[in-house]
């Protein structure tokens, strides 16, 4: 083993999830040779003065460096090393220029006099108590999360999530890492069970430990809902247990039994399979099982309620009332929209459904137009601001996101519940297939008594990124709720291509792909030439030929996020294409990812302690501004709300220059370049491509193989979601209605209003 001592001056890379790091220090040899040392740093700042413990070895492509076995930070003792480790960006408050100042004036004695007279920093110009407080805070913090992670550096725990640890737990950290090591996954965002359970392998807790089996069967009971799954079938999740602890199944089956038995473990019971056949044993986390059973609850109880908010609807002449529609909206509305229209007036909860171009949009103006001449009160809602933006349009009033109208608090709470509903006559809430059993439960208990309830939303779309399958088990067979599925393309819509073949890809017919406008094939059958190709069609070439902006116009939608042709991948080509670095312009490396101004960014995890109700998952904005002093960053979202960001808080943002198909969902974009290529086979369904497709308004450009596009408009999705709220609603596990109040057209739910004497069988 060498030593080796310098000053970290640059971080080349540096991997989050192992800490893994390359980087250069200056060794005080001079004439600016600067060396390369590898290996674990996890938490090593630029500017601190470094004693390292390693090997040398030559590396064929970079000659010599210096691989890192343990490290110690030593604080610098020259006037010039401190004005560099205090410039760093190391602590909050405190720039270079500051830096420079601090130093002037205190010279040498300069962290002395911020460890034990803090108070002193006022005698420097420019620094006034205010910000003097909040060095002598961060210094103190710094110096709690270096002893958290001196202790985690023996565990291989990464430098963002050893900062997570201490602003959750603070000095209560260590403690809790050693002893409790799987509360972690439950309690720190970022920390699965794997990560977990090598904690407590390092902390010396037993492979065999009932509490890493119990912990290890949540996880997947947790990573199933990641996957969309309400419950696990008992078997499934058993095997999943033996293969990812590696222990014996009879210890699995009996700490399964304890779970079961822990009012907060697992709920077990009995549903039908999904595939159909015997019933089997669902196993549920507790939150999911509560939700699917209070979401049937909460449907049958607005169903069956005799209050109605919208009595002017009960016995309306309906020829006049549609006669007025019309001179009002200056259009005729076609028989099935005129049947979704007396449906949602006239029943507590009622789904309208239909692809793109059969006029869903023109029926909620239409239905929202009627409800307010007769001055009822409506609230319009969205899963996405981006969705919500645009029924505003539509409609001509207020719409919000699912989560502002509910009011979320820190925790998920709302404000608004069974005890304090939404002051509301008529709720509409769009692109409902984004609707999760979680989001979907907290909205209908909000719901008033004899207020009515429509769902708006494309059943043929991916289901929701959360947990259920909420508008797809509303309208099947069985269900109470009345639906209409509107099915006729106007002719208008007709003449667009990117109408005709969303339409198309839903039927299993593969798109036409020459002689229009507004759809096109680039053929590339490489898949790194493709994420090329696709790159510049978005950066350049539809922003020369259609006059649209590349940043806000445009986006990429990628069937996977890994992969040359990922999202991952193509968010630095375009990046680069857009938002290249320029010297005279401040950037901030986090990990793999560089932040500038302008950067196009999307939330990736919900978070309920950030702008005036939480910022979620999927929500999309602009960096408008970059505080290397402050460490902060502000991101403007589509709902027009600037966020801040604490750097340490960057691994809650990636780069939305290219997402995944999946994160799209609820967003309309002018332009949508995809693409498909043979890397993503497995990924490659109809009902993908059918929502990449339908986000575009405008244009839709594919990039890539025809054989991959003829696998995914081949290929229907596999195998439904683990979820029993249809056969709760069904009448199964506890109520409902065996029938739907619609009329059948076609062997299609397309509903016409119930007869009168009819209505109030389920109400």
């Amino acid at each position: 083993m060498a030593v080796l001592e310098g000053v970290l001056e640059r971080i080349t890379y540096a991997n989050e999830e192992n800490g893994y790091t390359v980087a250069r220090v200056d060794t005080g040899r001079g004439a600016g040779d600067l060396l390369t040392v590898v290996g674990s740093l996890l938490g090593a700042q630029v500017g601190e003065s470094l004693r390292m413990e390693g090997r040398w070895s030559s590396h064929s492509q970079y000659g010599k460096q210096f691989t890192v076995e343990n490290y110690t930070t030593v604080l610098p003792a020259t006037i010039q090393g401190i004005r560099r480790y205090l410039g760093s960006g190391l602590i909050k408050g405190i720039g270079p220029v500051m830096a420079d100042r601090i130093t002037t004036h205190f010279g040498v004695d300069t962290l002395d006099v911020i460890e034990q007279e803090p108070k002193r920093l006022v005698e420097v110009p420019g620094l006034g108590p205010k910000r003097t407080k909040m060095i002598a805070a961060a210094w103190e913090e710094q110096k709690a999360i270096k002893e958290v992670m001196v202790f985690l550096q023996g565990v291989g725990v990464s430098t963002s999530i050893a900062v997570r640890i201490y602003k959750k737990y603070e000095d209560a950290s260590i403690s809790v890492v050693k002893n409790q090591p799987y509360r972690l996954a439950a309690d720190v965002w970022g920390i699965g069970f794997l990560t977990a359970d090598k904690i407590a392998q390092a902390v010396g807790i037993p492979h065999d430990s009932p509490e890493r089996v119990k912990a290890g069967l949540q996880y997947a009971l947790s990573q199933s809902t990641d996957q969309g799954h309400c419950f696990l079938p008992e078997e499934r999740l058993i095997a999943d247990g033996v293969k990812l602890l590696q222990v014996d199944t009879g210890l699995v089956i009996e700490c399964l039994a304890e779970l079961a038995e822990d009012p907060e473990g697992v709920v077990r019971e009995k549903v039908p399979s999904p595939e159909g056949g015997e019933p089997i044993t669902a196993i549920y986390l507790v939150p999911f099982h509560r939700a699917e059973v209070a979401l049937a609850a909460q449907v049958q109880r607005l169903l069956r309620t005799p209050e109605d908010r919208l009595p002017a609807f009960v016995d309306v002449d309906w020829d006049k009332a549609l006669t007025w529609l019309a001179g009002r909206t200056g259009a005729k509305l076609a028989p099935e929209q005129e049947a979704a229209v007396r449906l949602a007036l006239s029943r507590k909860v009622a789904v309208l459904t239909g692809g793109p171009g059969c006029g869903k949009s023109f029926t909620v103006r239409s239905i929202v137009e009627l409800a307010r001449a007769k001055k009822a009160k409506v609230v319009l809602a969205a899963p996405t601001g981006r969705a919500a933006k645009r029924l505003s349009e539509l409609t001509g009033a207020e719409a919000s996101t699912v989560h502002r109208l509910l009011e979320l608090k820190p925790g998920g709470d709302a404000a608004y519940d069974r005890d304090r509903p939404l002051d509301a006559d008529l709720v509409v809430v769009d692109e409902a297939s984004m609707l999760d059993l979680l989001l979907a439960n907290k909205l209908l208990k909000a719901v008033a008594p004899g207020a009515h309830l429509l769902l708006v939303g494309d059943v043929d779309q991916l289901p929701s990124v959360g947990a259920g399958e909420v508008l797809r088990d509303l309208l099947a067979d069985g269900s109470p709720v009345p639906a209409v599925r509107l099915t006729t393309i106007f002719r208008q819509a007709q003449q667009s291509g990117v109408v005709t073949n969303a339409h198309r890809i839903n039927s299993g017919v593969p798109p036409l792909t020459q002689g229009l406008n507004d759809f096109f094939l680039f053929v590339e059958d490489e898949t790194q030439d493709a994420g090329v190709l696709a790159v510049d069609v978005a950066a350049r070439r539809i922003p020369a030929k259609f006059g649209l902006d590349a940043r806000r116009d445009v986006q990429v939608l990628a069937p996977m996020h890994r992969g040359p042709a990922g999202a991952g991948t193509l968010n630095g080509l375009l990046q680069q294409a857009i938002t290249p670095g320029r010297p005279d312009l401040p950037e901030k490396r986090f990990g793999g990812r560089v932040f500038r101004v302008g950067d196009k960014v999307t939330q990736i995890r919900n978070n309920y302690d950030k702008g005036e109700n939480g910022v979620f998952n999927g929500t999309v904005g602009v960096v408008t501004a970059l505080d290397l002093d402050e460490q902060r960053l502000t991101v403007l979202t589509d709902e027009d709300e600037e966020i801040g960001y604490d750097f340490d808080e960057l691994d809650e943002l990636a780069h939305a220059y290219a997402m995944t198909i999946h994160r799209s969902q609820g967003s309309e974009y002018p332009a949508v370049v995809i693409p498909v290529t043979k890397s993503a086979w497995m990924m490659l369904q109809r009902n993908l491509l059918y929502t990449a497709v339908t986000r575009a308004k405008k244009l839709v450009v594919l990039v890539g193989s025809r054989q991959a596009i003829g696998q995914a408009v081949r290929t229907v999705s596999a195998g439904r979601r683990c979820t029993a709220l249809d056969y709760r609603l069904s009448g199964g596990l506890g109520g409902g209605s065996p029938e739907k109040m619609i009329d059948q057209i076609g062997g299609k739910h397309h509903g016409g209003l119930p007869e009168p004497e009819s209505r109030g069988q389920d109400e």
